[in-house]
């Protein structure tokens, strides 16, 4: 009953066995991981193509493999006689009581075949690989068309991926912490019309359908799987024998973390990302209480205090955008010389044209807001005063200008600030932008919103208008050189040269990059943007 078990296609070239998951003896299941295989690029687990018992090992530690060598021997037939004998004689009679009617089950066996429909990652963008960090399906579950299977969070943004079509979830090709790309396996849906009878789908595949025995065999093998916490201490500092997937092993050795310190905290004693990410903190940390340490870029570090001497004190962790929002926005503040430029613009007539035209935009399926305005006034002064259309060449000696407009606006999310970008606004209507606006807007709140959405602005509009406030300093989204904040409107008097006239003026704060844009460019802009939203009618000249 023995079989063996080869290296699946592992592409070119060939790896090198860096840790044995199994040994000689173990009852596995199929897809559990068999050992860990590292070439010069990746690191990749191998696993089991079906359930049995290890008979032999055919590789060491240190050995080099490639597609189609020997791995090990399983004996697949031993969940087969783990049943008492006497079920034989019964099992026997119904085979040969069903030989004729033997045609009608293969028919639905084949028919159930041919209704299996893999799911893939849809297209994500360009940015490369996303961590699943909810799994929102199990199998056996039934799934409607556009139901959300799972969530993706890159370095920039959290998303749920929908399911294409409706049917019962067969088969999970991933788990948590996977990181995944356009076009990777996801799961197997049964969308066949005959969704009831679909369950038996997975049955089918088993050599003997008409055994119900294997059943309790396998239940009886699946708590084996409790096994290896008996191994966790193999993960203790000083021992090469670690168990951690090839994402985590690529993360430290970007770190230059050794995974042999690393404290595990996963399943199974299995390092997980943020037990490496922990354990390059402790260490970071360590090295800022050496007599003299300095923070980033030469700067003393703030001083830890024990904030619960004084009272409770609750610790409520950072969402991960929030994490890289705030690493993102402390490089820019350090690298990008601010100044920021105030003004004001009357808006009076701009607010009665867009009363006035409420209903066309409803009409349209649209809500008229001020932003539109804002972008399309915003797009017109960047082909005016191309240096604000620029970002600096990475020599610093040369200005980058570009020959589009992208335009992005933050996004206030649960999660953190996210910054969808609008392309090509000097191109667009009115009634075309807030459309999109409002669309991007939705994505970004929902966690829809991709992350080829979010690149390529040339510059920001962050409006905080529908909160309050008469101004603020914004930061700049490097490489960008400028980004304009909007407070909220308010009915002000105006001298007019003989009396005080009821304004609407709206505060614009326009921080920028002295290094590329002037302070007499600045005020140039804001007074422009405020003679564009003080008469719209110019954006047309």
């Amino acid at each position: 009953m023995s079989e063996l078990i080869r290296v699946p296609d592992i592409g070119n070239g060939e790896g090198e066995v860096i840790e044995l998951l199994v040994k000689v003896g173990d009852r596995i299941e199929a897809e559990q991981s068999l050992l860990t295989l590292e070439s010069d690029k990746a690191s990749m687990e191998i696993p089991a193509p079906r359930a049995g018992v290890i008979t032999r090992l055919l590789v060491k530690l240190g050995d080099k493999l490639k597609t189609g060598d020997d791995l090990l021997e399983l004996d697949s037939g031993e969940a087969a006689v783990t049943p008492p004998a006497e079920p034989a004689a019964p099992a026997a009679a119904e085979t040969s009581a069903s030989a004729t009617p033997a045609p009608e089950q293969t028919a639905p066996a084949a028919a159930s075949t041919s209704a299996l429909q893999d799911i893939q990652v849809p297209d994500i963008g360009s940015s490369g690989k996303a961590r699943i960090i909810e799994l929102l399906v199990k199998v056996g579950d039934t799934v409607a068309t556009e139901q959300s299977l799972l969530v993706l969070e890159s370095d920039k943004a959290s998303m749920e991926i929908p399911s294409p079509a409706a049917g019962v979830v067969t088969a999970l090709h991933v788990k948590l912490e996977d990181e995944v790309g356009t076009g990777d396996p996801i799961l197997q849906l049964q969308v066949s019309a005959t969704t009831p009878s679909a369950a038996a789908s997975p049955a089918a595949a088993a050599p003997a359908p008409a055994t119900p025995a294997p059943a309790p065999a396998a239940n009886a093998a699946a708590p084996t799987r409790s096994e290896p916490p008996a191994e966790q201490p193999a993960t203790q500092p000083g021992n090469s024998r670690v168990h951690a997937g090839p994402a985590v092993r690529q993360l430290a050795r970007e770190l230059g973390a050794d995974l042999a310190a690393v404290t595990a905290s996963g399943p199974h004693g299995r390092i997980l990302k943020e037990d490496v990410q922990q354990f390059v903190k402790q260490q970071l940390q360590k090295a800022k209480q050496a007599p003299g340490a300095m923070g980033g870029s030469g700067i003393p570090p703030v001083p830890e205090v024990d904030f619960s001497k004084f009272g409770p004190v609750e610790e409520i962790p950072m969402t991960r955008l929030m994490q890289v929002g705030a690493a993102n926005l402390h490089r820019s503040w350090l690298n990008v010389p601010h100044v920021t430029q105030f003004d004001n613009a009357d808006i009076s007539e701009l607010e009665a044209f867009r009363i006035a035209q409420k209903a066309t935009a409803e009409k349209a399926g649209v809500k008229l807001t001020v932003l539109p305005f804002l972008l399309k006034a915003c797009a017109h002064l960047l082909l005016e005063l191309p240096d604000f259309n620029s970002s600096l060449a990475p020599s610093g000696k040369a200005l980058l200008r570009k020959g589009y407009v992208h335009i992005g606006f933050a996004v206030d999310t649960p999660d953190g600030l996210l910054v969808p970008v609008l392309k090509d606004v000097d191109k667009k209507s009115l009634l075309q932008l807030a459309a999109e606006a409002a669309e991007l807007a939705e994505k970004a709140r929902t966690k829809k919103l991709l992350p080829d959405a979010m690149q390529g602005a040339c510059f920001t509009i962050s409006s905080l208008g529908h909160i309050g406030g008469t101004g603020f300093t914004p930061i700049v989204n490097a490489p960008e050189v400028a980004i304009l904040g909007v407070s909220k409107a308010s009915m002000q008097p105006v001298w007019d040269g003989q009396a005080f006239q009821p304004k609407l003026l709206l505060p614009l704060s326009l921080s920028y990059d002295h290094r590329v844009i002037n302070g007499a460019a600045a005020a140039r802009f804001t007074r422009r943007l405020g003679e564009l939203l003080g008469d719209i009618r110019t954006l047309l000249l």
